[in-house]
């Protein structure tokens, strides 16, 4: 543990490291003067890409921008996120065009048709310059059973609107969508009740 400034010089000391760091640190931002649509992908294999992202709507609706949504996968499964957003109105538009988990459906021509179709509201959304920030919530997932053209996916999202804000969610993000990216967050897991403890997932903690 760190000791304790306690005398007089040993204060003054950590004071004067203290005002560097700030100087330091206010340097720094100075330099940060772009704002950008941002490209953001959240994958790995852990709890928590969906709610991190979320987490990032929730914000944008804070501060009064549109908001869109789109889920290809998990159209059948109902979350506690959905029924919250929906609070807000015409601020949000939650479009959930998928029918399950690819392994719950079992079929792939049914699979690629809703991967479509979300795609074209997603395509739909990224055209109409009153959304601020828009999720494609497992769209890594479709990407990654080659649901959608992966070359049309990165053309698209590379030729928006230069103020949009992208956030894309699911496990095995393609390689060239993370180098797309400008923000990557891997969610890796360290343990998990359901694998250790058979605890089934829960409403209000996975969905």
């Amino acid at each position: 543990m760190k000791k304790k400034p306690e005398t007089v010089e040993e204060i003054e000391m950590a004071n004067e490291k203290s005002r560097r760091r700030q100087e330091v640190r206010q340097r720094i931002l100075a330099t940060k003067v772009v704002e950008k649509g941002l490209l953001i992908v959240h994958t790995g294999n852990g709890k928590g890409k969906s709610t991190a992202a979320f987490g990032m709507v929730l914000r944008s609706l804070g501060h009064g921008y549109k908001v869109g949504i789109v889920q290809f996968i998990k159209g059948g499964w109902h979350s506690g996120e959905r029924t919250a957003l929906e609070k807000f109105g015409d601020q949000v538009m939650i479009r959930c065009l998928g029918e399950g988990f690819t392994w719950e459906t079992k079929n792939v021509e049914q699979d690629m048709q809703k991967a479509q179709e979300a795609w074209q509201v997603a395509k739909d959304m990224m055209m109409d310059p009153q959304f601020h920030l828009i999720l494609l919530d497992e769209l890594n997932i479709a990407l990654r059973y080659d649901l959608l053209s992966l070359s049309e996916v990165l053309t698209t999202l590379q030729a928006r609107r230069p103020n949009l804000h992208m956030v894309i969610t699911g496990r095995h993000a393609k390689p060239a969508l993370m180098e797309a990216a400008d923000l990557v967050t891997e969610m890796k897991i360290i343990k998990h009740p359901f694998r250790q403890q058979g605890v089934k997932a829960q409403a209000g903690i996975e969905f």
